[in-house]
């Protein structure tokens, strides 16, 4: 996929598109929702597990090895330990949309 073919889906999208779908629930209540799952995600992945979300994608842990690195304004050598990050992997059926 091309990166100017790239499409952001920012939480406000996520919150309207919700709305439409579930007329009966409030703002806040979904806002409270939308909380509660990537809490949860966060939480799962900082543990060392996977999530996988079925026609979603899944996110996992990604270690960063240690590195050196110089400081700009002093030229001093530091270093970096490792370091984790959060990585996503869309699935197929995602990236085809």
């Amino acid at each position: 996929m091309n990166n100017k073919n790239k499409e952001t889906f920012t939480r406000s999208d996520i919150e309207s598109s919700l709305k439409k779908k579930f007329p009966n629930l409030t703002k806040y209540e979904i806002s409270q929702a939308i909380d509660i799952i990537l809490n949860s995600i966060i939480e799962s992945v900082a543990l060392d597990d996977k999530v996988e979300i079925r026609g979603f994608g899944t996110f996992s842990k990604k270690l960063i090895r240690p590195r050196k690195f110089i400081n700009p304004k002093t030229k001093k050598l530091s270093y970096l330990g490792e370091t984790a990050t959060m990585h996503f992997k869309p699935s197929k059926a995602l990236i085809k949309k």
